[in-house]
Parts: structure tokens; C-alpha cells; sequence
């Protein structure tokens, strides 16, 4: 819909063509993303000077240092990896598109200048999800193609709720993120440097259904079967259909005995290597980057009660785990 942090003139147009139509300036403003006001500027530009009065007016103030380095040769630049360009690692910094611009264009920019192209642009600075060396995209497409259809025709068949399940481990050790401190003094947050964590297990809907669990020992076999079964006794009229992981307990024959005597239970394996397609990982995400972002807990039982706690709340909150569902790659395909 727009370019970097600027609208589109066909932007413009179908929004100023919307208000024309009747719809109201205020639901216009909220699809289209723009404050009322300047929704109410373009209107009164079309009615005054046509459509010329929605083209993009050229900023004042002095020209441009590289005018050849355009958002389009931004995108050259940091849409491929930075090993393409001679670095060790893939990351991009502002220091080393300082050092490319150098060498491909002969001008020296300021990283301020660098930071506000790159906003411009559309760009943010993110955390990279991890991609494993060993995926195997053949295997992933090929899940697509077979495994996805049976898991949809499993849900429509059996009329099925259709639930992703994963493990994870909540350490002592708490995440902390950023907060705001005056530049050069550095903030420093009280927490426990005893080692340690808690266990759990949770499984997440479509539909904004979150079951979990914690344990006290590792996960093994009979910790994902009592789980399963937990699941089948908090749903007792209705078939499941239970998308996993191939981690070892999961796959081990003791599991798959159990999976086999159940007649409502139906159990799906993602390939091999693909945390990025299980929408549950996303629920372990913002449980320690941001609910337990910080904690306090200075015992393993201390750390329980407030997983505990924290779990429940987002169990509670359908809009939140509705929205971690749809975060997920693979998601659109169970929708």
C-alpha cells in the first residue's frame, strides 16, 4: 500500500474514491491506515485540483548527498545476504552498509543518513528467526503437498478441533529486553544467577483454545501421553487432531502405541527441522519475551507459580492467541 512510510498516489486515489462513494472518512482512515485529517487533506486536494493534487509533493531542505542510492538500491543492497558482499555472517549493520555504499558509490555517509534510508525504505531492525542448516525444503514442500491436505481432510471428516502442540523449558534465567537509561550508564535489573527452569507443555487452536502443563521432570514419552490424554478429557465429545513435532518422545514407540488406541485422537508430524511451522512455538515466544520478560523468581518454585499464572492469563486472552496462530507461516493453511 505504500512506499517506506509514504503513501502511494493509487493509494490516495482509492481512498479519496471510497469517501466519494459515501463510506464514512473515519472507517476509510482505519482501512486505509491514515489519520483522518490527512484523509480530509487529500479529499480537499482531489476536489480542488483533481487528481494532480494527490501526487506526492517534493520535500524541501538541501538535495540529497547519493541521489543514485534510491530505496531500490537499498533493496539491491540489504535484501541479499551480508556474505554476499564479502562479510563473514548474513547480519547487516549500519557500519558495514556504510562500508558497501563507500566502495559502490565513492561517498562516505553519516549513519544517521544510512538509518534514515533505511527507514524510508520501509526497513526496521529485527532479531532474525533461526533457519536451520539442515531443513530440507524438498521434505517441506512435500509436507505441503501430502501431509497438509490429510490434516484438513482429518479436521472436515471427523469434524475436528485442529491443535499444534510443542514442549519448552523456562529457565531461571529471565530474558530482560531494553529499557530507557541515559546514554552511557547502563541499566542494570536485580534477578537470580541460580540455574534452573521449569518444563512445560502446551497445545494452541485456530481458535484461540490454549491448554498447557507443567512438570517437574524432563519431557518423555509418559509426559506426552498424559498430555495427550489430559486433552482428550478436556474435550470428551469431540475428535482432535494434534500436530507435533518429530522430536523423540513424540515419534517413539510407546507414543505411537498410545496414539493408535485412541479413536478421537489424530496425530500429525511437521518435517523434520521446522519450528518456524509450528504456531505453538509462537506461545512460548511471548511467554518469555514478554510476559516473563524480567522475572523475578528466585526459586524453581517461585518460577512455576508465575508461569503458571502467566500461562493461565493468555489462556484467557482468545484475540492474543488467535493473533500468535496467524503469526505462523502455515497457519493460512488451517485457517
Amino acid at each position: 500500500m505504500c512506499q517506506g512510510r509514504y503513501s502511494t498516489t493509487d493509494v490516495r486515489s482509492r481512498a479519496v474514491l471510497a469517501v466519494e462513494r459515501g463510506q464514512p472518512l473515519n472507517q476509510v482512515a482505519v482501512a486505509y491506515n491514515v489519520h483522518r485529517t490527512t484523509l480530509f487533506r487529500w479529499v480537499r486536494r482531489f476536489a480542488t485540483q483533481g487528481s494532480h493534487g494527490l501526487d506526492r509533493r517534493p520535500g524541501s531542505g538541501r538535495p540529497r548527498l547519493l541521489p543514485a542510492f534510491d530505496a531500490e538500491a537499498l533493496n539491491d543492497v540489504v535484501l541479499e545476504p551480508a556474505s554476499v558482499f564479502g562479510f563473514e555472517t548474513d547480519l547487516w549493520t549500519t557500519s558495514r552498509l556504510l562500508q558497501v555504499i563507500r566502495e559502490l558509490y565513492g561517498v562516505t555517509l553519516s549513519p544517521d543518513t544510512v538509518w534514515r534510508r533505511l527507514r524510508d525504505a520501509g526497513f526496521t531492525y529485527q532479531k532474525p528467526e533461526r533457519r536451520y542448516f539442515e531443513v530440507n525444503e524438498e521434505a517441506r514442500e512435500e509436507w505441503l503437498r501430502t501431509e497438509a491436505p490429510r490434516i484438513r481432510a482429518a479436521v472436515r471428516k471427523f469434524r475436528a478441533i485442529l491443535y499444534f502442540q510443542d514442549e519448552s523449558n523456562v529457565s531461571l534465567t529471565a530474558f530482560l529486553g531494553k529499557t530507557w537509561g541515559f546514554r552511557g550508564q547502563t541499566p542494570q535489573v536485580r534477578v537470580t544467577g541460580k540455574r534452573g527452569g521449569v518444563t512445560a507443555m502446551s497445545a494452541l487452536s485456530g481458535q484461540g483454545r490454549l491448554l498447557f502443563r507443567l512438570f517437574t521432570q524432563r519431557i518423555a514419552s509418559a509426559e506426552v501421553i498424559y498430555f495427550l490424554d489430559q486433552m482428550l478429557r478436556h474435550h470428551p465429545q469431540r475428535h482432535l487432531v494434534v500436530v507435533m513435532d518429530q522430536a523423540p518422545p513424540h515419534v517413539s514407540r510407546k507414543t505411537k502405541d498410545y496414539v493408535q488406541s485412541q479413536r478421537r485422537l489424530h496425530v500429525h508430524y511437521l518435517p523434520k527441522y521446522s519450528p518456524d511451522w509450528n504456531p505453538d512455538e509462537k506461545v512460548w515466544n511471548h511467554l518469555k519475551h514478554h510476559e516473563l520478560k524480567a522475572h523475578q523468581a528466585k526459586t524453581k518454585e517461585e518460577l512455576r507459580n508465575l508461569t503458571q499464572r502467566k500461562l493461565a492469563t493468555m489462556s484467557r486472552n482468545p484475540s492474543l492467541l488467535k493473533g500468535l496462530f496467524f503469526r505462523c507461516c502455515v497457519a493460512d493453511f488451517f485457517g
